[in-house]
């Protein structure tokens, strides 16, 4: 299979280890990117943090990937958790389990990691072709692309794109791919956000006051699932952790109903009971936000909540004003737009691929990686199938050049 040439577009997870399986299987393989340098969104990931995978129970983590997993388990499977923090550890990066569960490098770069990959992926022959912007194809089959030295043509045996969602454009993945795939009779479904903060109708007085403002220690419901965290407030809306984990099933809420409302808990370690009971003691020439703040430990940005979302005539009855801190409803306008999502839903269908994420409508052409129409929460799953379904991409490409 020496002889056998794969182009790889998209330089992010996925592509380097489409790169790294078929550079084993003794392919050659040519590596495009638009941008400048490769990785530029697991850079970025990396600023906070990088989590490359989770430590939890192999079979919870399946569960992530919600109707998903039956598409991705073969490929996660193949490549586990515990696979890839050997897989780093051969890179020369320690990794080690955070308090939530999260693995991250000791250093929690991602720089270092890439570094090392990327060392070894050109020792081991890989050829990288940066400021290459994919076009699509010519008539006979050839890659396009745009340089700064001109228009580019590549032929190859087979391909493997790996080009991301439409989520965080600026550093390349812009979804620009999806009008070339479909004219070619494969099935793309529209890019939504994922892992995305909402619109909100704040008052002007939130607005100005507590844009920015980190609202901790609370408990979000929706569709009766419960997750604690903490969340911010934007100037348009709501945004972080806690809010993205419940983003999935507020998205397809919204698109079905309109609107969505998310409830609040501000205060998760008290019961409604024991708020009623202390709101109701009488507080005589105190205000009623020293009285929240002294009785119930509600001010600042959490009194501000309570005085958007309830009519102001609770704050005179103790128990509809602890239901109300117990239960506060957030009527949800719509998503953020996608390009400011951490990762998007949507892609290639899983039904336009046969098991090794090949096209069936173009033979020789494999997709992975966040192009493909699945979505999962922050916390490295994210990255855990991309690295999966990267390799498994790689390895069905060699499976099928080593057929031909």
């Amino acid at each position: 299979m020496s002889a056998k040439t794969v182009a790889i577009i998209g330089g992010g997870p996925a592509g380097l280890m489409a790169a790294e399986a078929l550079l084993a299987a003794g392919a050659q393989v040519h590596l495009f990117d638009a941008m400048r340098s490769l990785g530029r969104k697991f850079l970025m990931a990396g600023k906070s943090g990088l989590n490359i995978t989770h430590s939890e129970n192999f079979e919870t983590l399946l569960t992530r990937f919600g109707n998903d997993r039956p598409q991705l388990e073969a490929a996660l499977r193949a490549f586990t958790p515990g696979q890839i923090t050997d897989w780093a550890k051969d890179l020369g990066v320690e990794t080690f389990t955070g308090s939530s569960g999260r693995i991250f490098p000791t250093d929690f770069k991602a720089a270092p990691l890439l570094r090392a990959w990327l060392k070894r992926l050109r020792a081991a022959g890989l050829t990288i072709h940066v400021r290459h912007h994919w076009k699509g194809w010519a008539d006979d089959g050839a890659l396009i692309f745009d340089t700064p030295a001109g228009e580019v043509r590549f032929t190859s045996d087979a391909t493997v794109l790996t080009l991301g969602g439409a989520s965080w454009p600026q550093l390349g993945s812009d979804g620009g791919w999806a009008p070339w795939l479909a004219a070619r009779g494969i099935a793309v479904n529209p890019l939504r956000p994922a892992n995305c903060g909402f619109n909100v109708e704040w008052s002007a007085y939130v607005k100005e006051r507590f844009a920015g403002a980190p609202v901790k220690s609370v408990a979000l419901t929706f569709n009766g699932e419960t997750h604690r965290g903490e969340f911010v407030i934007s100037e348009h809306g709501i945004e972080g952790s806690v809010v993205y984990t419940h983003s999935a099933a507020l998205r397809d809420a919204i698109e079905r109903d309109g609107t969505a409302t998310l409830t609040l808990d501000l205060a998760p370690d008290r019961s409604e009971e024991r708020l009623a009971r202390e709101l109701s003691r009488p507080r005589g020439k105190t205000s009623m936000a020293n009285h929240l703040r002294k009785v119930a430990g509600i001010d600042g940005v959490k009194a501000a909540l309570l005085r958007e979302c309830l009519a102001p005539d609770a704050f005179n009855d103790p128990a509809r004003l602890a239901a109300g801190i117990k239960a506060l409803p957030l009527k949800i306008i719509s998503p953020r737009p996608i390009t400011e999502a951490i990762s998007s839903a949507g892609g290639v269908s899983f039904d336009a691929l046969d098991e090794h994420f090949m096209a069936k409508a173009q033979p020789g052409l494999f997709c992975a990686g966040e192009m493909l129409d699945w979505e999962a929460p922050t916390g490295g799953y994210l990255l855990t199938a991309c690295f999966a379904t990267g390799r498994s991409a790689g390895a069905g490409a060699s499976i099928w050049l080593a057929s031909r």
